[in-house]
């Protein structure tokens, strides 16, 4: 019967997806939010601005930076960074792409009313236009992740023509210098975008459109996927692994990635806060003790992912080897629980998405924390509104994944320190917050790895944000689908990718 419904599911997706010759069609985990790189914070967002939106820079396979609307640059000293720009670039509305449109975009992703970059270009003091292609980029102080933060949504360039006449309309028609351009949307439905013929790298970009589909439903991805209906899927699961390998037009890319899973817990943020898990420590430290994590993963994820208590993962040059998971132990949950006085059981409410893993996951650990005395409820909300769940302050423990970034601050700033755009439960840590901001400045990697101890000194004793664990990048694809590039951001680069037969 479920068989017979995913195979109902994948032909109606197939009835209404572009069948058209040139289009290529992605399956997303999740709907975006907002299509504005200053206002947006998906990271199913990031997929689609990777085809829409150039930055600055970018990433390659191993992590190095690399331009893309920069053509070179250059540090005049630690705090000034000269940055030339690739000339004859043009927007999707046929503005130029020039030194006055990078300062203009660069200005509105640090200072626009609900901006999600401030915490990322905090470190910078203002942008100068040397030339029609040369900005000048002054810093409050030196800035180790400074050009790593630069490859994500801060370094994004947009038509200042269409951010003024759009305002904090502008993620409703987006108007940005990728290689595709914005069509059209229908929510939880479609993303589509056309070729933009006037893009500086035009000719390694071979499909007419490109259709985004949020599919949530992990299986119906798959499904879609075997049936044909899409070419590439973003995420596959373990548990849908061996049918893509088993399928002879299909191959799986695996690799490793950046991101992370955790629960954030509410200790400050509005008067969801005033729970005992959020405002005790003991308690949080009792709740974490509860959890197996090797089992939590075996469970969900057939044991594919690596158990974690940090936000970098094993290959980031700032993991901390000795920063590993503290084994399950009710009995000590429970002393912890009587030390701090609370009345059992307590009542913990998780907000997850509707992602069935992530859910799946939280009800396993519903389970394992009722046996120290934890009555656990899961609360299932769509990713979009989950997040405003999050940055509202209406939620006791937040469980959501980070898509995770090449250096370390992109993993913790925004996350733990108290001015962070994404430290959901505004956990507010003077000693951590001194050490978040020490780490930005050196670049000798042991001394960043010596401040970043202190942070987690700090973090693991008021335990904020519980890391559960790790993931792999599995993106399933059509065997016919020929030069897929697999970054461990995650992110699908559409340059080079064609059909082979």
């Amino acid at each position: 019967m479920r068989r017979f419904a995913l195979a109902a599911c994948a032909l109606l997706l197939g009835a209404t997806a572009a069948q058209a010759q040139g289009t290529l069609n992605i399956g997303l985990r999740e709907d975006p939010d907002l299509l504005d790189p200053t206002l947006g914070s998906s990271y199913v967002g990031r997929i689609v601005y990777a085809a829409m939106c150039d930055k600055l820079f970018d990433l390659d396979e191993h992590l190095n930076v690399v331009p893309q609307l920069a053509q070179r640059w250059e540090y005049e000293d630690p705090t000034h960074l000269r940055i030339h720009l690739r000339p004859n670039v043009s927007f999707h509305d046929g503005e130029p792409l020039n030194a006055e449109a990078v300062r203009y975009s660069l200005n509105r992703h640090m200072t626009l009313s609900g901006s999600m970059r401030v915490g990322e270009l905090n470190s910078i003091q203002s942008v100068e236009v040397v030339d029609p292609l040369t900005v000048r980029l002054v810093l409050k102080a030196p800035s180790a992740p400074l050009l790593s933060l630069l490859t994500d949504r801060g370094g994004i360039i947009i038509s200042p023509k269409a951010g003024e006449a759009l305002g904090r309309d502008f993620g409703t028609r987006p108007v940005c210098a990728g290689p595709y351009q914005f069509d059209s949307r229908v929510a939880q439905d479609r993303i589509t975008l056309r070729r933009f013929p006037g893009h500086w790298d035009a000719a390694n970009y071979h499909f007419d459109q490109v259709v985004y589909r949020p599919l949530p439903n992990s299986s119906v991805r798959a499904a879609n996927l075997q049936a044909g209906t899409l070419d590439i899927v973003e995420q596959i699961v373990p548990n849908d692994i061996p049918a893509i390998r088993g399928d002879s037009r299909l191959r799986l890319a695996v690799g490793d990635g950046l991101s992370y899973t955790g629960i954030n817990f509410n200790v400050n943020n509005g008067p969801a806060a005033n729970t005992s898990i959020g405002q005790n420590r003991l308690v949080r430290q009792a709740f974490e003790l509860t959890v197996d994590r090797t089992a939590l993963i075996q469970v969900v994820f057939d044991g594919l992912f690596t158990p974690t208590i940090q936000a970098n993962p094993p290959s980031s040059s700032m993991y901390m080897p000795e920063l590993q998971p503290p084994e399950r132990n009710i009995a000590r949950a429970r002393e912890l629980l009587r030390q701090a006085g609370v009345p059992l059981p307590v009542p913990v409410t998780i907000t997850t998405s509707n992602s069935p893993e992530v859910q799946q996951a939280a009800e396993v650990i519903q389970s394992m924390a009722a046996e120290a005395g934890f009555d656990v409820k899961v609360r299932v909300m769509e990713f979009a509104s989950s997040l405003q769940a999050g940055y509202s302050g209406d939620f006791q423990a937040y469980m959501i994944g980070w898509s995770g970034r090449a250096d370390a601050d992109g993993n913790m700033w925004q996350q733990l320190h108290s001015r962070g755009t994404f430290n959901y439960g505004r956990w507010n840590n003077p000693a951590a917050d001194a050490a978040l901001d020490e780490a930005r400045i050196p670049t000798d990697p042991a001394e960043r790895r010596r401040i970043y101890a202190r942070v987690w000194e700090q973090e693991r004793q008021d335990l904020p944000l519980m890391y559960l664990w790790t993931v792999k990048n599995i993106v399933g694809l059509k065997r016919s689908l020929d030069g897929f590039v697999q970054v461990p951001d995650g992110l699908i680069r559409l340059r080079g990718l064609r059909m082979t037969r």
